[in-house]
């Protein structure tokens, strides 16, 4: 009997899945093809685009770890909206929060009360004292980083191969096989050559750590405490530890981006393991999938930022944005974290 795979019969078999597939899903093929007149790519968000079929499935609805799409077919939700739904799909005390504030003003770039009460359940979640809200932890990774720039007057940041910190630039940077820092793969339209802005380092390697900060020049090291973008991949003992001791060693901020970690538990990895970063970047599911993103910062780090920002500008630095902090995220932020998470 021939131990060879006969590439005619999968073939045979991935058309008849396929067709299948349209039979079953008529009303989201139809849904596609109309979304095509007006969408690139025929979605609201290219990655939406990346799916095995002919066309995604249309969500119609979808509640606690289930979605049902436009034909009728319900599913388990293993991706839970690449973990923006962690909390599972429309938490209760959520969208009671959401129902309520929207008929009180979504946002007016303002503070509400609830962003004191949110800072402070942060606070007592991960150790950092001050806290600034963004729309995005890409976001809240973006001021972080430059605020790291500013205060040590460092220009190059170093970031894990094959690490996942939204769309940042400097971060979309891997190693060749030569050891030297490029641009990853798939990596549009990157500002500058990636060497310039970024040092990559592999997980769980301090030599190549310190190797990295010996040079004095690194403003920030921006890392999970685990990876989660590749698998898992797990820090070994002493690691993290190892890196904080680096960091502080050379002068250079630690960011801590817990945005899928969180899931380790109410702290995430940062007070499981008793970490003390000098920023800590969050986002996706402290609102249960309504948009947000939010920073702590040591105090020392704060009272270096109002000595060197100019309140009066601030808003032309590259920090903030109009819809940052709004109302609308806090409330169903503080819904989450006293309620959900």
């Amino acid at each position: 009997m021939s131990t060879q795979i006969n590439r005619q019969h999968l073939k045979s078999l991935r058309a008849i899945e396929e067709q299948r597939f349209l039979d079953l899903h008529k009303k989201s093929a139809a849904a596609f093809e109309d979304s095509k007149k007006v969408m690139h790519e025929g979605v609201p968000m290219s990655w939406m685009a990346k799916w095995p079929g002919s066309h995604p499935v249309f969500v119609k609805e979808a509640k606690g770890a289930r979605f049902t799409d436009l034909d009728g077919h319900t599913y388990v939700d293993f991706c839970l909206g690449d973990t923006g739904s962690m909390t599972g799909h429309s938490p209760d005390a959520t969208v009671a929060a959401i129902r309520e504030r929207v008929g009180k003003g979504i946002t007016a770039m303002l503070p509400t009360q609830d962003a004191a009460i949110v800072s402070q359940l942060l606070k007592d979640r991960f150790g950092l004292p001050l806290w600034q809200f963004t729309v995005s932890a890409t976001d809240a990774n973006r001021h972080v980083i430059r605020y790291s720039r500013m205060i040590t007057g460092r220009s190059k940041i170093i970031v894990i191969d094959r690490c996942y910190h939204g769309s940042v630039d400097e971060t979309f940077a891997t190693l060749d096989d030569a050891g030297f820092t490029v641009k990853r793969e798939g990596n549009i339209g990157a500002p500058v050559d990636l060497d310039v802005t970024t040092r990559v380092v592999e997980f769980n390697d301090l030599a190549a750590m310190e190797k990295a900060l010996a040079h004095g020049d690194v403003a920030a090291i921006l890392m999970e405490p685990a990876m989660t973008n590749i698998g898992i991949v797990l820090p070994h003992d002493g690691y993290l530890q190892g890196v904080q001791e680096l960091a502080k060693k050379y002068g250079t901020y630690l960011i801590i981006d817990e945005t899928h970690t969180i899931s380790v538990g109410p702290g995430g990895m940062t007070k499981a393991l008793g970490l003390t970063p000098d920023f800590l970047t969050i986002g996706k599911a402290l609102a249960a999938g309504i948009p947000t993103g939010t920073f702590g910062m040591t105090q020392a780090i704060a009272d270096a930022i109002k000595k060197m920002v100019e309140l009066e500008i601030i808003d032309l630095g590259g920090i903030g944005g109009t819809l940052a902090g709004n109302a609308l995220s806090l409330a169903a932020m503080k819904a989450t974290l006293t309620d959900v998470l």
